[in-house]
């Protein structure tokens, strides 16, 4: 049998089940027909029928829902690695009589062991840490600035919210949730997840859409906002060469910025505390078969369960609400802020600075390592194409992966 007869067959079965599941909730009696032969359980067994029910219909949207994310996955590219495990997640989810969201089903045991305990997110930062180089912000501390500046846009979007809740009455988030939704703003997918774990596990699968989502299209959402805040002599501006970091500043880093963070922000610390360390196994130089496992094995490992746990809050009860809309929106704005805030940030250090920075890399603050400091680059590329900005911007990008880790420790610090 070809292809083109395979699909053929396939489309014919499912439109004769989708049939059959139409006319068993309209007319009751047509299931009497199959009820001595045992048809009609297999059929009540398969839950075809119920997919039309009013609950089964939106379980449909969802699962076409999920479909796009596998488009935008494997056809389109877009942070595959996390929208593909996750759109699956979301399809078993929503296939009604499977269990598999219920009480002892795959999804509900993964869910509660990796995203309500937090376990998922700590392991994926592990694995950031292993594959980051810190080298670029020691080398020029005040891109650090940078990264705190895009922050702006998740305490903003968390004021914004508790704003638009007291005066618009169409709007109706808990303080939990304005701080799930503001934290899309810093542009850190496991942070994202961290967080709506702990405030607000309602909202964790349109957040965490909306997260990858905005972080797979930083190429197209910030382009447009450097642009417009910069001029075409402030992107051609070229940036001294970075100094050589040594090692004893790359091993003391990780280790200083734990304790400082125990000490000051405690809230923030097993999400920074497991970046550090994964970035010490890479830098100390004797402990390379750990660094590589958490930054490869483990890292993809936790990774495919991490999107299929995140898959499984897409229930259609759960994501087909008003208050997704309000994820998205409130998300997109929060990215745009972030954007804006680590280029406006820039050019206001440039009143003061002597040897100037490129505003472009002030975008790179949000912490979507390592596109938005790609996205820097090819800007700067356009205005000068012997302008190489990307080290400088991940300065800024690592910069913004850390203070994107401490905002989520202050938000959860204020709602628990």
């Amino acid at each position: 049998m070809n292809t083109k007869s395979f699909y053929k067959w396939l489309l014919m079965f499912i439109a004769a089940c989708a049939l059959f599941g139409m006319a068993a909730c309209m007319f009751p009696s047509v299931g009497l027909i199959f009820e001595q032969t045992g048809v009609f359980q297999l059929l009540t067994e398969t839950t075809t029928a119920q997919l039309f029910l009013p609950l089964g219909m939106a379980q449909l949207v969802m699962i076409g829902i999920c479909c796009i994310l596998l488009y935008l996955g494997i056809a389109r590219k877009f942070e595959p690695l996390l929208l593909v495990p996750i759109a699956i997640g979301g399809i078993l989810a929503n296939l009604p009589g499977a269990g598999m969201t219920q009480e002892g089903g795959l999804l509900y045991i993964l869910y509660h062991f990796g995203i309500a305990n937090g376990v998922f997110p700590l392991l994926i930062f592990l694995g950031v840490g292993a594959m980051t180089d810190f080298g670029p912000l020691l080398s020029n501390p005040k891109t650090a600035l940078l990264g705190g500046a895009a922050q702006f846009a998740i305490f903003g979007t968390f004021l914004g919210g508790i704003l638009l809740t007291k005066y618009l009455p169409f709007f109706d988030l808990t303080l939990a949730q304005s701080a799930s939704i503001a934290i899309i703003g810093g542009a850190d997918g496991p942070t994202s997840i961290y967080l709506a774990g702990k405030l607000a596990p309602e909202l964790l699968g349109a957040v965490a859409v909306a997260a990858y989502s905005y972080m797979a299209l930083v190429p197209v959402i910030q382009p447009p906002v450097m642009r417009a805040l910069t001029t075409k002599k402030e992107r051609q501006i070229v940036m001294t060469q970075l100094r050589e970091v040594s090692k004893t500043e790359k091993i003391l880093f990780p280790i200083m910025t734990m304790i400082l963070t125990g000490l000051f922000i405690p809230m923030a610390l097993p999400l920074i505390g497991m970046l550090m360390l994964g970035n010490l196994l890479k830098e100390c130089g004797v402990t390379e078969r750990l660094s590589k496992t958490a930054g490869n094995d483990l890292m993809n490992t936790v990774t495919l369960l991490l999107g299929l746990s995140v898959g499984s809050k897409m229930a259609a009860e759960l994501f087909l609400v008003p208050q997704t809309l309000i994820v998205l929106l409130l998300g997109v704005i929060a990215f745009i802020i972030g954007t804006g805030s680590g280029v406006l940030m820039a050019k206001g250090m440039n009143l003061f600075l002597k040897n100037k920075i490129n505003p472009l890399i002030g975008s790179a603050g949000v912490s979507a390592i390592p596109m938005a400091a790609r996205v820097s680059e090819k800007l700067g590329q356009e205005a000068d194409p012997n302008n190489h900005l990307v080290m400088h911007a991940m300065g800024a990008n690592v910069s913004g992966s850390i203070g994107s880790a401490i905002a989520a420790g202050i938000l959860l610090a204020l709602c628990q």
